[in-house]
C-alpha cells in the first residue's frame, strides 16, 4: 500500500448505524424518543467516539499548513455523532434513570474520559492548534472567532497539551479514576436517599401534615415495603420540606438526622466518605502536575473571580455580619420555643417550624394559605410565559405531537418577537424516585448558526406531585425556581453564537448563575402576579398586602437560608483548598468526619444550628460526574451580587418593559461566552457590579465596604446549568 493511500486509510471517517448516526426528523432535530432503545447507547458511545477520533486524526492528517478553519473549525465541527447520544443519555440519567442506565453509566464514564484525553492531550493536535494560535494577530478573524481560538488553545493547555508526555499519561490516569469515581459517588448518594425514607408507625406521628401528605406517606410505605406504616422521601438538601408542619419534635429530629446522617456511615449500608477523599486527593494530585499549589487554583482558571482568594475573600468578609444574625435569630427562635410550652434550645430540626411562626405573628404570613395562589400550570403559562411576553416578545404554544422521556413532561414551541420560531421547550416539573435531586436545566440541541440549529432546552425541577384529582399547587420557593430555570432557558433561547462551544449557557460557572437569578424578581412584580397567582378555589387575584408580607418576610431568617449556603460554599473551598500531602493524609472515614468538622468550625459560622445545604457525604454538585460547581459552588453568592444589582438597574429604569428586556437579550442573554464577564456587565449597566444591593436584600446592610469586585480581572459535557 503506498503511504497516501495508507493515510487516507488511517483517516477514513466510519459509518454510525442506528438512531443517533443522523439528526432527528423531529421538528428542530428533537429526539424521538418512541424510537430510542437502552440498547441503542453503548453503540452508539463507541460509534461516536470511533467517528470523532478519525475526524480528529484527518486534521492532524492534512498535508496542508493549520488555519483557522481547517484546524480550529474542524475541530470545533467534529464529534456530532457523540454530541447527540451524550445530550440525550446524560438528560436521561439524571431526570429519568434506570438500573440499566445506571450500569451503562458506569460502563462508558471512563471510556468518555480516556477518549476526551485522547483529544486534548495530542501532542500533534496541539501543535496545530498552538500554530494558528501564535500567528493570530495576522488573522483577519471576527470576535467570536478570535474567542474560540484563544478557548481552544486553553483549554489545550488546561487539560494538559504543555506537560510532558509522562505528566499527560498520569492526568489520563487520573481523569479515568475519576470518572469512574464521581459517577459512583453520584449514584451511590441516589441510592442513599431514595432507600433512606422516614418510616413511622402512626398517623399521630406525622401531625400537622395535610390529608393529601399523610395519604401520599401510606402510599410511600406500602410502595417500600412497609403496608401499614407512613414514610417520608428524603429530598436533596439538609432541611427537608416538611419539617416545618411537623407537630411532633421526635418525628422532626428523626427526619432531620436520617437527612443529616443519609451516606456518612450512619447507616454502614450507605457511605460515600471513601470515594469523596479519593476524589479530593486525585484533584489534589492533578493539580499539582499543573504546578498549581491545590485543585481549586486549577479549576478556577476560567472563572470571572479568577482566583480562590477572591472568591474567598468576597464570602468571609461576609461571615461576621452572618454569625451574628444567626445568634439573634436562634435566640429569638428559643424564645418562641418557650412560648410554646417547650423547654429547650433551638435545634435544626426546629429551626424552621419556629421560624415560620415568627414569620406568621410578625408578617402575618401563613405559608399554606400562599400556596393557594400558586398553581403550577398557571405559575409557567400566566406567570413565566406571560413575563417572557412582556419584557422580550415571546410567544408560546403547548405541544401534544412531540414524544417525551416520561408522561409528566410539557412541551412548548417559543416563538420570537417577529413570530420566527425560537426553539422547543421542555418542562419535567415533578419527583421521582427515577430522577436526581434539584432542578436544572439544559439542551437537547444547541443554537449553532454554523450548523443552523435551534436550540431544544429542558428544565426539570423536583415539585412533589398532587394526588391523583387534586390541583397541583406549589410553595412560593418552588414558584421561584420555576423563574429561575427559565432564566438559565432564555440565556439558552436567546443564544446568538456562530459556533456551539460558544452559546447560550457556556459561560463562566460563576457567571452562568446570574441571568436566571435575575428572573426571579419578576415572580413577585405586580403586573406578572396579578396575571398568575390566582385563588385556586375562588379564582381571586392575590392581594399586593400578601406579597409585600412576603417580600418582607423574605429578609427574616437569613441567619439559616443564607448561612447554610455561605457555609456549603466554603466547605467546598476547604476541600478544594487540600495539597497533595493533606488530601493523601485524609485516607479513613473518621478522617473525612474530622476535616469536615474542622473546616466548618473555623468559617466561624454558627454550624451546630445552621449546617451547610450540603454535608460533604451528599455533596453532589462538587463530588459528581461532570463536577462543573467543585471549587465554584460560591458562584451562587457571586451571582446573587450581579443578580440584585442588575434588579436595581431594571426598577431605576422602568422594570417590566421590552426596551428594558431587549437591552439585556443584547447585552448580556445573546452573548454567550464571546467576551469578558466585567465587560459584558458594565454594557447592561453602565458601571462594574456593586455588592450593596445584595446585602441589602439580605438584611445585611450597612456592610458595603466588605467587597472590592474590581479586584479580579475581569464546558461540562454535556453542559448543565442548576
Amino acid at each position: 500500500m503506498t503511504a497516501p493511500a495508507a493515510a487516507a486509510q488511517a483517516t477514513a471517517i466510519p459509518q454510525g448505524t442506528g438512531y443517533f448516526a443522523a439528526d432527528s426528523t423531529l421538528p428542530f432535530l428533537a429526539p424521538d424518543f418512541t424510537k430510542i432503545s437502552e440498547d441503542d447507547y453503548v453503540p452508539a458511545f463507541r460509534q461516536g467516539m470511533a467517528i470523532h477520533k478519525a475526524e480528529v486524526a484527518q486534521i492532524i492528517a492534512n498535508p496542508e499548513a493549520p488555519t483557522f478553519e481547517n484546524t480550529i473549525v474542524a475541530l470545533e465541527t467534529s464529534g456530532r455523532m457523540l454530541g447527540r447520544v451524550s445530550r440525550v443519555f446524560y438528560a436521561l440519567t439524571g431526570s429519568n434513570t434506570t438500573d440499566r442506565l445506571d450500569a451503562i453509566d458506569t460502563e462508558i464514564s471512563p471510556q468518555l474520559s480516556a477518549h476526551s484525553d485522547s483529544i486534548t492531550l495530542n501532542p500533534e493536535l496541539f501543535a496545530r492548534v498552538k500554530a494558528v494560535y501564535d500567528s493570530r494577530e495576522s488573522l483577519n478573524l471576527s470576535v467570536e472567532e478570535t474567542r474560540l481560538l484563544e478557548e481552544t488553545y486553553r483549554e489545550m493547555v488546561h487539560a494538559g497539551a504543555l506537560l510532558t508526555q509522562a505528566e499527560r499519561e498520569q492526568v489520563k490516569a487520573i481523569n479515568s479514576e475519576l470518572s469512574t469515581l464521581t459517577t459512583e459517588f453520584s449514584q451511590n448518594l441516589r441510592t442513599a436517599t431514595n432507600s433512606q425514607p422516614l418510616i413511622v408507625d402512626t398517623a399521630e406521628q406525622l401531625a400537622g401534615l395535610s390529608e393529601a401528605d399523610i395519604k401520599a406517606a401510606a402510599d410511600l410505605a406500602t410502595e417500600k415495603g412497609f403496608p401499614g406504616k407512613y414514610a417520608i422521601a428524603l429530598q436533596n438538601t439538609t432541611q427537608q420540606p416538611l419539617l416545618p408542619t411537623l407537630e411532633n419534635r421526635a418525628t422532626r429530629e428523626a427526619l432531620f438526622k436520617l437527612s443529616y446522617n443519609r451516606a456518612d456511615g450512619t447507616n454502614p449500608e450507605y457511605d460515600t466518605r471513601m470515594l469523596l477523599a479519593r476524589i479530593a486527593a486525585l484533584r489534589a494530585q492533578k493539580a499539582a502536575l499543573f504546578g498549581e499549589r491545590d485543585w481549586a487554583s486549577y479549576a478556577m482558571y476560567d472563572r470571572m473571580a479568577k482566583t480562590p482568594e477572591t472568591a474567598l475573600n468576597f464570602m468571609q468578609q461576609m461571615v461576621p455580619a452572618l454569625a451574628a444574625t444567626q445568634r439573634r435569630e436562634a435566640e429569638l427562635l428559643t424564645q418562641a420555643i418557650a412560648a410554646d410550652g417547650g423547654n429547650y434550645q433551638v435545634q435544626p430540626w426546629d429551626w424552621y417550624r419556629y421560624a415560620n411562626q415568627i414569620k406568621a405573628e410578625r408578617y402575618d404570613l401563613d405559608e399554606d394559605a400562599v400556596m393557594e395562589y400558586f398553581q403550577l400550570e398557571k405559575v409557567l403559562e400566566d406567570g413565566v410565559f406571560f413575563m417572557a411576553n412582556k419584557l422580550y416578545g415571546l410567544d408560546f404554544e403547548r405541544r401534544t405531537d412531540i414524544p417525551t422521556y416520561h408522561p409528566d413532561v410539557w412541551t412548548y414551541t417559543v416563538f420570537d418577537a417577529d413570530g420566527s420560531e425560537l426553539g422547543l421547550f421542555y418542562f419535567d416539573p415533578f419527583q421521582r424516585p427515577s430522577k436526581r435531586g434539584g432542578a436544572w436545566m439544559s439542551n437537547f440541541v444547541e443554537q449553532s448558526d454554523l450548523w443552523g440549529t435551534q436550540p431544544v432546552i429542558y428544565n426539570v425541577l423536583n415539585i412533589p406531585k398532587a394526588a391523583p384529582g387534586e390541583v397541583q399547587l406549589v410553595s412560593f420557593d418552588n414558584v421561584n425556581t420555576i423563574f429561575h430555570e427559565f432564566g438559565h432557558a432564555l440565556h439558552g433561547f436567546f443564544a446568538d453564537q456562530k459556533f456551539e462551544s460558544l452559546s447560550g449557557t457556556a459561560t463562566a460557572r460563576d457567571f452562568v448563575e446570574y441571568p436566571s437569578q435575575v428572573h426571579e424578581m419578576w415572580a413577585t412584580w405586580p403586573e406578572v402576579l396579578q396575571n398568575y397567582a390566582k385563588h385556586y378555589q375562588t379564582g381571586e387575584t392575590i392581594p399586593m398586602e400578601l406579597v409585600e408580607k412576603i417580600e418582607a418576610a423574605s429578609k427574616f431568617n437569613q441567619g439559616y437560608d443564607f448561612g447554610e449556603v455561605v457555609a456549603a460554599a466554603l466547605l467546598d473551598m476547604k476541600w478544594a483548598a487540600l495539597t497533595p500531602q493533606e488530601a493523601a493524609a485524609i485516607d479513613t472515614p473518621a478522617q473525612v468526619d474530622a476535616f469536615e468538622r474542622k473546616s466548618l468550625e473555623e468559617l466561624g459560622l454558627e454550624i451546630d444550628l445552621v449546617p451547610p445545604r450540603y454535608r460533604s457525604t451528599y455533596f453532589n454538585h462538587i463530588f459528581s460526574d461532570p463536577a462543573g460547581y467543585s471549587a465554584g459552588y460560591y458562584s451562587y453568592l457571586w451571582t446573587e451580587m450581579l443578580d440584585r444589582d442588575s434588579r436595581k438597574w431594571f426598577r431605576e429604569n422602568g422594570g417590566l418593559t421590552r426596551a428594558n428586556g431587549d437591552h439585556y437579550r443584547q447585552t448580556v442573554l445573546s452573548r454567550g461566552g464571546t467576551m469578558d464577564y466585567f465587560e459584558m456587565f458594565e454594557n447592561f449597566a453602565g458601571r462594574q457590579p456593586d455588592v450593596q444591593p445584595m446585602l441589602e436584600a439580605r438584611g445585611l446592610a450597612g456592610q458595603s465596604d466588605m467587597v472590592d469586585t474590581e479586584a479580579s480581572d475581569g464546558e461540562l459535557p454535556p453542559r448543565s446549568v442548576e
